[in-house]
């Protein structure tokens, strides 16, 4: 026991240094004064082991003690030669002139005093550089961050042929840039908060001051700011955090990497949360209508956007039901098929040793393991993956009479009825929930699958998304807000945004904006 004790005494300074940091305890938020030594010990323990903190001495006019510190490959070094180092080691400096430091000796915009030891480490912590100088109580926080970024590209998940094609990327500064280009007004809001006890991670609130519902705004700062957690990854963490209904399958938060995308919705008066390190922005409040709702939608012909949305809506309930309203029939209500059917089904049926319900289970597993491996293994090999389990392994099977070909063919329509929902976050409950429907129509028939079903629209009415109905516009009933549901209305139509969302700004265009020629006729005939 000596020995762990020994081992406590000498590690009991740095566990302090570390709780401070990590929890902002007081020994950090203790002020930095004027005795330059002790601020450099503290900061040197505070980063010890950590190879790639630089601590660089140097003298100020050639007379005044300073050093600077930054982390490596974190800090653009050569503007710190450039406008910091070359600057206050040939002229000399009165070190107790902060004010003069800061304005006329360094021309860096971004220079700024800090007072504690917290908000000095977390100023290296995010690769700012800090400047110490002896007889001067606090630092320079010198800003100069760099460090490697992904250019912008087109989100892989979320593909369109008309439309922008620049996606989000993992720095939140770039992404508040993109959101700016395209909003560019005042009232666009950039509300900054930082989570994560170890990473402090940057999480950016964006939304339209004189659009968004306030109780909505208060209701997401609040979710936010009681989050306590060690860190923030990725916007999922934040996802799991901020739910109304934390047990639902269904997603509560609109996903997506598109900057049209956020910017739509954030004029509709929802509110977008960015975090620093994750391309995926997270959209509230949300509907199940606005999950089947693509980006393209808006950028095509309204009659040809509206026949898609709506083979979208019916490949959406085909999803979920084929597989048991197949199973259901076969096994129960084959008095439903039409006689040459049935002796076709039978026959193909004829060599297969297990009943219909395990045979599409089995399929189903099948399908999405193969799904699964798809998508983990490389892209090269992903794809052929893909190809020989469809192909080869499905022919195979009903070769050797382990399934049928027309449960290949049903199980094979389903899923390419799932991949045209447009939301991948959607789509997971879909696979989830054909399993239990699936064992309901296997047992029950018919009546299985409609209980089924409808105890999924109840859970549906049960959910909401920040206060806002799961099923709105459709419960509840609201006629105004149906232009864009069922069905996508020609943009002079849609001149009002969604009552849940922006009751006091409803309007967003003016009246009468329906096309059509000029007045008194053809501008033709007047030539």
């Amino acid at each position: 026991m000596s020995i762990f004790r020994g081992i406590r005494k000498k590690k009991r300074k740095k566990e302090i240094i570390s709780q401070g940091i990590d929890g902002w305890g007081s020994q950090l938020n203790s002020s930095l004064d004027a005795d330059f030594e002790e601020n450099r010990r503290i900061f040197r323990d505070l980063f010890t082991d950590c190879y790639d903190v630089i601590f660089h001495p140097f003298r100020v006019g050639e007379q005044v003690q300073a050093e600077l510190i930054y982390i490596q490959n974190m800090s653009n070094v050569e503007e710190i030669n450039e406008n910091v180092l070359t600057p206050l080691m040939e002229k000399k400096v009165d070190p107790r002139d902060f004010q003069t430091i800061l304005e006329r000796r360094l021309p860096i915009s971004s220079a700024k005093p800090v007072s504690t030891f917290s908000e000095g480490a977390q100023a290296l912590t995010m690769g700012n550089a800090l400047l110490l100088i002896k007889g001067v109580a606090g630092a320079i926080d010198l800003g100069m961050n760099q460090w490697e970024k992904r250019g912008i590209t087109e989100p892989e998940n979320e593909p369109v042929i008309r439309g922008p094609k620049e996606g989000f990327i993992e720095s939140v500064r770039i992404n508040t840039t993109l959101i700016r280009r395209r909003l560019r007004t005042p009232q666009l809001k950039l509300k900054s908060l930082h989570l994560g006890r170890y990473t402090h991670t940057e999480v950016i609130v964006a939304y339209m001051e004189d659009i968004v519902h306030p109780d909505l705004l208060e209701e997401v700062i609040r979710r936010l700011e009681r989050i306590d957690i060690d860190g923030v990854i990725d916007s999922g963490y934040i996802e799991g955090f901020i739910e109304d209904h934390p047990f639902s399958p269904f997603p509560q938060v609109l996903t997506t990497e598109k900057t049209d995308v956020v910017t739509a919705e954030l004029l509709e008066g929802r509110i977008a949360i960015l975090v620093d390190g994750s391309p995926v922005v997270l959209v509230v409040p949300i509907t199940l209508t606005t999950m089947l709702q693509a980006a393209e939608d808006y950028y095509s012909r309204y009659i040809p956007a509206t026949m898609i949305r709506s083979l979208r809506y019916l490949m959406f309930l085909v999803s979920i039901a084929l597989p048991s309203f197949y199973v259901a029939t076969t096994t129960f209500h084959q008095e439903a098929i039409p006689t040459e059917q049935l002796i076709s089904f039978a026959a193909a049926r004829e060599q297969i040793p297990v009943p219909s319900l395990v045979e599409a289970l089995l399929m189903e597993f099948a399908f999405e393991a193969l799904r699964e491996a798809g998508l983990r293994l490389p892209r090269i090999i992903g794809s052929a993956v893909t190809i020989v389990g469809a192909l080869v392994i499905g022919e195979a099977a009903v070769t050797a009479g382990l399934v049928s070909a027309p449960m290949v063919i049903v199980v094979a329509a389903t899923g390419i009825a799932s991949f045209t929902i447009p939301r991948y976050a959607l789509g997971l409950p879909m696979r989830a929930l054909r399993f239990p429907l699936l064992i309901l129509s296997g047992t029950l028939g018919i009546v299985g699958m409609l209980l089924g079903l409808f105890a999924i629209v109840v859970h549906l009415c049960t959910l909401s998304s920040f206060g806002v109905p799961y099923l709105s516009p459709l419960a509840p009933w609201q006629k105004r807000d149906l232009k864009d549901v069922l069905w996508r209305a020609p943009w002079w139509k849609m001149d009002r945004r969604p009552q849940e969302l922006s009751p006091s700004n409803l309007r967003r265009e003016a009246p009468d904006q329906k096309p059509g020629p000029a007045q008194g006729g053809d501008r033709r005939d007047s030539k």
